[in-house]
């Protein structure tokens, strides 16, 4: 009787501990959600600006922004060891360790990001000619990644601040900032798309300009942030010797986590290069619907950030089953949220291609990967949560290896043979994202249940 009644007491107090995890994972999501769908909304808005002045200048920019966000992913290098680390220390009340691993991850962003900017600068029309870029569409691709190119420095500060303040619970500043910029950004693409006010109709041009000045605003308001909220100073006794084992931990989680987002995105450029030999319409129906689905998979992105925090935090004290049980539930809850908006943005599919085009064949395109979108979703979900979670507890290599080896197999060899050989076009290739997504998604769910991520955190 007095086992059992120890039983139901043990039972209960696991229930309320496993709720107070999880409601202490909503509140860390929520600032972060509202931060993502404005950051997505700062591309969205180029996009649905730029496709009221033409399809040809959306198939551009398109382009420009996955070159883009390829060179972006350098940045990650150092950022996701940021976050890991800063998590696990934050957790473990490591005060002097935070800043000194928060310092070097902004000085070697910066290096990064400057030597970024001067090479997109300077060779802008040689990798987009590369890419297979046609003539036509050079006009609007050339200027915008030279522009937004150059101030890519600003992008890799402030994707830095951020990882800093929300490993530290404070995810709200980010989310402060990137309302203000949001606001700015789309004042700027009316401005100068469209040529209101008095300027020039610059086009492509123009959202580049807006883009810009944007993110400088966006990292000069998250340092001052940083530095009132967080970090007053870096003191130079805790980079005296510099600190190059915190340096080589940052490298050592960074390097295979950004492994596995850099061949992603070389993915997802070698597909591109396949649809621009399908023909712009399937060129500019992938950036539609790419755009649209990033705000399917939102919610899934925030709570895998949320909870990649909680598990660093949980893993900085060695609390293994509280790790497993959030972790668990984070890809419950983003699983069954982003297939209902799969589903919804599918049933709407007409009204938001003809929203966003007159031309009757890439519309059909957009609807039609809409529907075999929502076969893909509840993978991807899985594998953003996985890759973040998995990675908040020192795990670090398994998704970097699964990732290489599934996204080019399934995903490319599957594409290419689908989408070219087979000519089933653009829907073909969508089909090869469904096997890609869904096969590391299985895969990714048995590891987080068979505890092998356990015990591989950093902090010692």
């Amino acid at each position: 009787m007095v086992a059992e009644n120890n039983c139901k007491m043990d039972n209960s107090n696991q229930k309320r501990i496993e709720v107070r995890l999880q409601r202490q994972l909503n509140r860390l999501v929520l600032p972060i959600l509202l931060e993502t769908l404005l950051t997505f909304l700062l591309g969205g808005v180029d996009t649905f600006m730029l496709s009221q002045h033409s399809d040809d200048a959306v198939a551009a920019v398109g382009m420009d922004n996955q070159i883009l966000q390829l060179v972006f992913l350098l940045f990650t290098i150092i950022n996701a060891g940021t976050s890991v680390l800063c998590s696990q220390y934050f957790g473990a009340k490591l005060r002097d360790r935070f800043v000194k691993v928060s310092g070097v991850a902004l000085i070697l962003n910066l290096t990064i990001g400057l030597m970024s900017s001067m090479l997109l600068f300077l060779f802008a029309e040689p990798v987009l000619l590369f890419m297979g870029l046609r003539p036509e569409l050079m006009v609007y691709g050339k200027p915008y990644l030279q522009i937004v190119g150059s101030l890519a420095f600003a992008q890799a500060i402030t994707t830095t601040i951020s990882a800093i303040l929300r490993a530290a619970n404070k995810p709200i500043y980010p989310m402060l900032v990137i309302v203000m910029v949001n606001i700015l950004n789309i004042i700027g693409n009316y401005t100068l798309i469209f040529g209101k006010f008095g300027m020039p109709a610059l086009g492509a041009e123009g959202a580049a300009i807006s883009t810009s000045i944007s993110r400088m605003v966006s990292m000069l308001m998250l340092i001052v942030m940083l530095n009132r909220k967080l970090i007053p100073s870096f003191p130079l006794r805790l980079f005296r010797p510099f600190p190059f084992s915190e340096m080589r931990k940052l490298l050592k989680i960074g390097l295979p986590s950004a492994g596995e987002n850099i061949s992603y995105n070389l993915q997802q450029l070698t597909i591109i290069y396949f649809i621009n030999m399908i023909g712009n319409e399937a060129l500019t129906a992938r950036i539609y619907v790419g755009n649209v689905v990033m705000f399917v998979y939102l919610y899934a992105i925030c709570i895998a950030q949320g909870s990649s925090i909680m598990v660093g935090h949980l893993t900085g004290v060695e609390k293994t089953q509280a790790s497993y049980v959030i972790g668990k539930f984070a890809w419950h809850r983003g699983a069954i949220i982003t297939l209902t908006f799969s589903v919804l943005c599918a049933l709407c599919g007409p009204f938001i291609a003809g929203s966003l085009t007159d031309n009757e064949e890439i519309a059909t395109l957009v609807c039609w990967c809409f529907w075999v979108d929502v076969l893909l979703e509840v993978g991807k979900c899985i594998n953003i949560w996985a890759t973040n979670t998995l990675r908040a507890t020192g795990d670090i290599f398994f998704p970097f290896y699964l990732g290489i080896i599934v996204q080019w197999l399934v995903g490319v060899g599957f594409g290419y043979l689908f989408g070219i050989v087979f000519g089933f076009g653009l829907i073909g290739m969508w089909f090869a994202f469904v096997l890609d997504e869904n096969i590391r998604g299985a895969i990714f769910v048995s590891r987080w249940n068979s505890f092998k991520w356990a015990n591989k955190g950093f902090v010692k």
